[in-house]
């Protein structure tokens, strides 16, 4: 699957740029890009995107790895869908596969941590707005939130695929029923003839020409008899 690539780049992509802000920047440092709207700050995430967390690191790292090999194989049962719903699975699946290296590897590889219990590198902080909820909002009102949290290029990919599958769900809904139909059914051997029921059939034995006078043993004729 072509779609397969573009996963791959992605991890690589993602995987780079890491490296890079890990050679080139100190925990908790902020360098601004666009004045406070875009920086680059780096920090490490134990949990999942934007910070949630689900369980322990060893927990969430194995339920990662789980579901993004379900997506592979997802990805390979809808490989004649549209190509756009296979593009956003394919950003899905190389975003999760870029984090999974992270919360697998990198304890290991900074001798922090041993495996499967490393912390996910962000460095991508887009600051759109920070501040207080409002206290009349319920159950959240007086949190203090920060959009957006600092994020890195697996996480981009992977809200870029959900959100467009959640967009374009109906459009794809309709190329996959299209896609069906058109995959041709697979040809069902012919049945065997059933056994014949019933006595067996008597075919007549051939019939030899007996031996007879004037007739050699051979069908040649026999010749005559001079007479005495």
């Amino acid at each position: 699957m072509r779609v397969l690539w573009v996963s791959l780049v992605l991890v690589v992509v993602d995987q780079l740029t890491k490296a890079w802000v890990q050679a080139a920047m100190v925990p908790g440092e902020s360098v601004p890009l666009v004045g406070t709207l875009l920086r680059l700050t780096y920090t490490t995430n134990p949990g999942m995107a934007f910070g949630m967390t689900l369980g322990s690191k060893l927990f969430l790292t194995l339920f990662s790895v789980a579901a993004t090999a379900l997506i592979g194989g997802y990805l390979w049962v809808v490989r004649r869908g549209p190509v756009g719903y296979r593009l956003a699975l394919a950003l899905i699946l190389g975003g999760a596969a870029g984090n999974i290296i992270d919360r697998t590897f990198y304890g290991v590889i900074g001798g922090t941590a041993p495996l499967f219990y490393g912390e996910v590198v962000d460095f991508i902080h887009v600051d759109l707005w920070r501040g207080y909820l409002p206290e009349w909002i319920p159950l959240f009102g007086g949190t203090f939130l920060s959009l957006f949290p600092i994020w890195n290029v697996a996480d981009m990919a992977i809200v870029v695929g959900v959100a467009a599958i959640i967009l374009f769900q109906r459009r794809f809904h309709e190329g996959l029923t299209r896609s069906a139909e058109d995959v041709p059914p697979v040809a069902e051997p012919p049945l065997a003839e059933p056994p014949r029921v019933g006595p067996p059939v008597a075919h007549p034995e051939p019939v030899s020409e007996p031996v007879g006078r004037g007739v050699a043993p051979g069908g040649e004729p026999k010749p005559a008899s001079p007479e005495a």
